[in-house]
């Protein structure tokens, strides 16, 4: 029989050290000895912990980071009481975003209840699972009683995110919009279109900020709010107008802010120029706003405009607060969400966009003019600072109200702890497809019959990542496209079989170039026929500014074509292949993996400059180490041999990269074991990032080795060294990899392989 120890059966449970914050790790479950503290009968040992001390629910089971997203589908998004079955879409959403975001793990719950009380009832009942409750989508006016009453019940951190997401997030946008324009909140004038959760909810929250409620004045579909309604909930009533005014045209007579939480096109234009001067206009109906921005911004050139759009400036997304607020609130443990917290998010994300905009925020937006004024109010959702600005602002309000029940003391160590849930290899792909999505290029695709390269090319275009041009027979291409309700309106289609002046053309340019080579007229013109010499060729004249192949051919006879037709840039004599491996611990570059099959030792170097160079492109200081199964002359044989000479030549002639080697993959990448057994070495402090792999045989099994097994997502191949952007998929890609590749070549067009 197996003997579990206690001990060992409670730290295998244990989710982190007493009075520590830190990711709740992974258990392995791959022995019996595993399986036995995992269920029976170590798990009775965390029972009887809890069953002493119900605290101890969050030190032995992930409720400390698990969010409950609940809703009844009353009042989805833009889409009214559509029910719980179809909600669910929006709920899991929500959850996607609070992982990404803020590293938490959730379940959403769609319950098939609209009696506030039983709906009161079940949420109460789910308490002991949860960390936290998310309210979603639940029409008011029974979203304020079940709102109210679950906080009043419950004794875990509960927000309904419809109402307070966008009270917060618009707060904040208000404060410095009236900074801006050198106003005060208690002297302005406020019309507010739309009477439902999320304005009431507003209008709460301006009030705690020092709003007039005097100067108010609400319509709903019904016309004004005034003293005089009876069809309307307690709240809602608490900001009736007690003036004469009927019309919104009245209302809108010398108003500083218009807010609106309504529907579109409710605000004409005209009603624009009854507003006082630098008028703040926060249309927020999605997807379309109360009045269009560009025509608002036309009939008002000294508005301030906020909408609910990504496409616009200032757009007030509920992404920059519910995430970081639930992570502070629950990383303390509150017993709720109250109006310290809240208000501490206002001014946290009011004062972060004050701040000097990082630059890598700049590349992900894709515009380098970020600061603070009319049209940057508040932070962009893509910023890293806000889950250590907005989640320690939130955690220090709940300490100072008195809600929390877990104290931090380092404040320094908590913002690494919340710096590390964050993905940094996201945050590198999010950069890389803000930034072509700043200025679309043209992209050839060679392989345009085939699903997926459709499906990508609609992908990149809805999206403003690329312009695509697709090879391809036309009929065929919109066979595949109706067959899997593809749009590919605005790809341009070109059948290279039907463009034969073009391919004589493009035959003569080939045989200009290639007729030392053995490539006769003739011979050129028959290669024209086939994608990936037309491609090509497109690159090369500059009718395309990047050119993507390789989803259904190998590797080299997909690059082939383009070698003889672009051929490297100057000073490279041969082009090379890096993946970039996407994981948990951050991203990772390997190289060679595609194209050099046994590079000599003076070879390896060439590849280690193009991999520092191409590494720096995506806006990552390149640590370099140049591997092999010997660490520092350990072990002798040919390949530690050549990986220690290319080491000693690239040091000298790249003397500023930080770089070292031979040594063994382990050892690269684990700093605590370079710095105890290599102390000597440049990378013990970080340890590498940029693995130089001796051949493509190892440098090959080694990304798919981690793609198929490692939990890492894995970027390319980014071929490096061409004149032009070429970029070979790897064979039998997915959409998302080709997408992805596709924004890549975007970027690498606009900056010529120059750093972003």
């Amino acid at each position: 029989m197996l003997k579990i120890n206690k001990q060992e059966a409670l730290d295998y449970h244990s989710q982190s050290p007493a009075g520590k914050i830190e990711v709740v790790p992974t258990k392995p479950v791959s022995t019996q000895l595993d399986l036995a503290l995992a269920y029976s009968p170590g798990v009775a040992e965390p029972c009887k912990a809890i069953a002493l001390n119900k605290d101890d629910v969050y030190k032995y089971t992930a409720k400390g980071n698990l969010v409950g997203v609940i809703s009844n589908g009353t009042a989805v998004l833009g889409l009214g009481n559509i029910g719980p079955d179809a909600s669910k879409p929006v709920m899991e959403g929500k959850g996607v975003l609070f992982k990404k975001f803020a590293g938490l793990d959730c379940f959403d719950i769609e319950i098939d209840c609209t009696d506030p009380d039983e709906f009161i009832r079940i949420v109460k009942s789910l308490e002991p699972t949860f960390g936290g409750i998310n309210l979603e989508d639940i029409k008011a006016p029974e979203c304020f009683v079940i709102e109210k009453a679950l906080r009043e019940q419950m004794t875990i951190p509960l927000m309904h995110d419809d109402q307070h997401g966008t009270a917060i997030i618009s707060s904040a946008a208000l404060l410095n919009a009236l900074e801006v324009v050198g106003k005060n909140i208690q002297d302005i004038k406020l019309v507010v279109s739309g009477a439902g959760a999320a304005a009431i909810s507003c209008l709460r929250l301006y009030r705690e900020l020092g709003l007039n409620v005097q100067n108010v004045t609400v319509f709903d579909k019904d016309g004004v709010i005034n003293q005089h309604r009876t069809d309307l909930a307690e709240l809602q009533m608490q900001f009736a107008t007690s003036s004469t005014v009927t019309t919104l045209a009245e209302a809108m007579e010398g108003a500083d802010v218009f807010l609106g939480l309504s529907a579109a096109n409710v605000l004409p234009p005209d009603l624009l120029l009854r507003m006082a001067d630098n008028p703040i206009v926060f249309a927020l109906a999605n997807p379309d706003p109360e009045i269009v921005y560009e025509l608002a911004m036309a009939t008002r050139p000294d508005i301030i405009m906020a909408t609910g759009r990504s496409d616009h400036p200032n757009q007030v997304n509920n992404v920059l607060g519910f995430p970081y607020i639930f992570r502070g609130a629950m990383d303390v443990r509150a017993t709720e969400i109250n109006e310290a917290m809240k208000l501490a998010a206002v001014q946290a994300l009011a004062e972060l966009a004050k701040e000097p905009v990082p630059d890598m925020v700049n590349k992900a937006y894709g515009d380098n003019t970020l600061t603070f004024g009319r049209a940057y109010l508040i932070p962009k959702p893509l910023d890293p600072r806000l889950i250590t600005t907005v989640s320690v602002a939130v955690a220090k309000a709940a300490m100072e109200s008195g809600v929390a029940r877990r104290e931090i003391t380092d404040w320094l160590a908590y913002e690494d702890e919340l710096r590390s849930r964050l993905g940094v290899n996201q945050k590198l792909m999010n950069r890389i497809t803000s930034a072509a999505k700043a200025n679309p290029k043209r992209v050839v695709f060679a392989e345009a019959d085939n699903y997926k390269i459709l499906k990508a090319a609609q992908i990149v275009f809805d999206e403003g990542i690329a312009v695509p041009i697709l090879l391809g027979n036309r009929k065929k291409l919109e066979a595949i496209a109706n067959a899997n309700s593809l749009d590919l309106t605005g790809c341009q289609i070109i059948d290279i079989l039907e463009e034969d002046a073009k391919r004589d053309e493009y035959a003569e340019l080939l045989f200009g170039k290639r007729q030392r080579r053995g490539l006769t007229l003739y011979e050129g013109r028959r290669l024209l026929r086939e994608r990936n010499y037309y491609g090509s060729m497109m690159l090369e004249t500059g009718e395309a500014d990047a050119f993507i192949t390789g989803l259904t051919k190998d590797y080299g006879k997909s690059i082939t074509p383009s070698l003889q037709v672009i051929g490297v840039e100057d000073g490279v004599k041969r082009v090379a292949g890096m993946y970039i491996i996407q994981h948990k611990k951050g991203p990772f570059f390997f190289a060679d993996t595609t194209v050099n099959i046994d590079p000599t030792a003076e070879e390896m170097v060439d590849i280690i400059g193009l991999s520092a160079r191409t590494v720096r492109f995506f806006d990552t200081e390149p640590r370099v180490a140049v591997l092999s199964y010997s660490n520092f002359g350990s072990n002798p044989g040919p390949l530690p041999d050549k990986a220690r000479q290319a080491t000693e030549m690239a040091k000298k002639r790249y003397p500023d990269l930080l770089l070292d080697g031979e040594m063994q993959a382990n050892t690269a990448l684990n700093p605590e074991l370079l710095r105890e057994q290599y102390p000597f070495s440049e990378l013990a402090e970080n340890g590498a990032n940029t693995l130089i792999f001796p051949n493509v045989v190892s440098g090959n099994i080694a990304y798919k080795v981690l793609q198929e097994i490692g939990g890492a997502e894995v970027i390319g191949p980014v071929l490096m060294g061409m004149r032009k952007p070429v970029h070979i998929l790897q064979l039998g890609a997915s959409v998302r990899e080709i997408v992805n590749m596709t924004a890549i070549a975007v970027v690498d067009a606009q900056t010529k392989g120059k750093p972003l």
